[in-house]
């Protein structure tokens, strides 16, 4: 189908939905109500703009006709012709509008997000980035006012990071930060390089949108629950009680620790947030492998172990290896400035997929 003949369907549907809205047997059932209102809403912007293009191909066709005609006016031929130009331009960019508007939404962007800093090669030098990066998230959700929980740390001795695991609550979280899975390379001297060489460390970050319960269904017999004390950097225990859970979801073998509540029963909870996070994003993974196999992957949704972005701080430039940006103004993208790197990603996205719905389409 055509995106004309989508669009018809789309304008027949929202026309079927006022019929059934001012029936009575669907204005005394409010759930039923609710779901076509609701229906109805999602297409008044598709149809509003539909029958603005089909108005704007009228209007094409009629001033195509004087155009045409040799036995018309030579000025007003020529004003139609004038028209027709302008028409088509403004035809050109109602399409585009529209194909914006066609584009299923991702289900995940409104959703909070699980994110998970791990430091990879470079050893303590990785691991003082691991740190440097998450205070970036953090300074991002801050100027955005969004609130961050940390859920479980492993740290060095020189205030460098393992691994952190925490949440992001705001609205529209995981739209803006999905694009950040992935490998972030780091060129720089590190504190603990006495002859003065750059050398590269990497950092791996995993961007989940947060599970609710009834898209991961957890069996309590799948489980394994562990118990132990907390420890600090180097491994020396912090507190004598077993407070630090270990769970691990025996089918998938994944496992997720959590220590830096006092209280178990605080970390049993955040470890399942993140073992469902986890879950889902398994679940999603798996879909996005599956549609890979017959279509080009989009921005933002690759691979984890995929280098992504380098930070070069001897130039003071970070560049995104997938859209080709380069910002020499490092310091203040360490500082929480991504929204131009975030944009050019979430445009390119786009792109891409306006170009998968228009091939969809057989249109050229």
């Amino acid at each position: 189908m055509d995106i004309l003949g989508k669009l018809e369907a789309v304008e027949a549907r929202y026309e079927e939905l006022n019929r059934l809205l001012a029936e009575p047997q669907v204005l005394s059932n409010s759930s039923l109500f609710q779901k076509y209102s609701k229906e109805q809403a999602s297409l008044t912007e598709i149809v509003s703009g539909y029958r603005r293009l089909k108005t704007i191909m009228r209007q094409i066709d009629e001033s195509q006709e004087i155009q045409d005609d040799r036995s018309a006016d030579p000025e007003l031929r020529e004003m139609a012709a004038s028209e027709v130009d302008r028409l088509r331009n403004e035809r050109a960019d109602t399409e585009r509008e529209i194909k914006l508007l066609l584009l299923p939404k991702d289900p995940n962007d409104e959703r909070n997000v699980i994110f998970e800093v791990r430091a990879g090669t470079g050893g303590e030098e990785a691991a003082l980035f691991a740190a440097e990066l998450f205070r970036m998230y953090v300074r991002y959700a801050e100027g955005r006012r969004w609130k961050v929980e940390v859920l479980n740390t492993s740290e060095t001795g020189i205030g460098g990071l393992k691994e952190v695991i925490a949440s992001i609550e705001g609205r529209g979280a995981y739209s803006r930060l999905k694009y950040e899975s992935g490998v972030h390379r780091v060129q720089r001297v590190p504190v603990t390089e006495s002859g003065g060489r750059i050398h590269t460390s990497a950092v791996t970050v995993a961007m989940l949108p947060e599970a609710e319960d009834v898209e991961v269904q957890i069996d309590q017999k799948d489980l394994r629950i562990d118990t132990f004390c907390s420890s600090g950097p180097g491994g020396q225990s912090v507190n004598t009680t077993y407070s630090a859970v270990r769970i691990t979801h025996l089918p998938s073998g994944l496992v997720v620790s959590c220590q830096d509540e006092k209280s178990q029963i605080k970390n049993k909870a955040r470890a399942m947030k993140v073992l469902m996070a986890r879950l889902l994003d398994k679940k999603r993974s798996e879909a996005e492998a599956e549609r890979a196999k017959t279509r080009k992957e989009q921005v933002g949704t690759g691979d984890r172990s995929e280098r992504i972005r380098t930070y070069n701080f001897p130039q003071n430039r970070v560049t995104d290896h997938r859209v080709g940006v380069t910002l020499h103004r490092l310091d203040a993208v360490m500082g929480g400035d991504l929204d131009e790197i975030i944009d050019a990603l979430a445009t390119a996205e786009t792109a891409e997929r306006l170009k998968s719905i228009e091939v969809e389409a057989g249109v050229s």
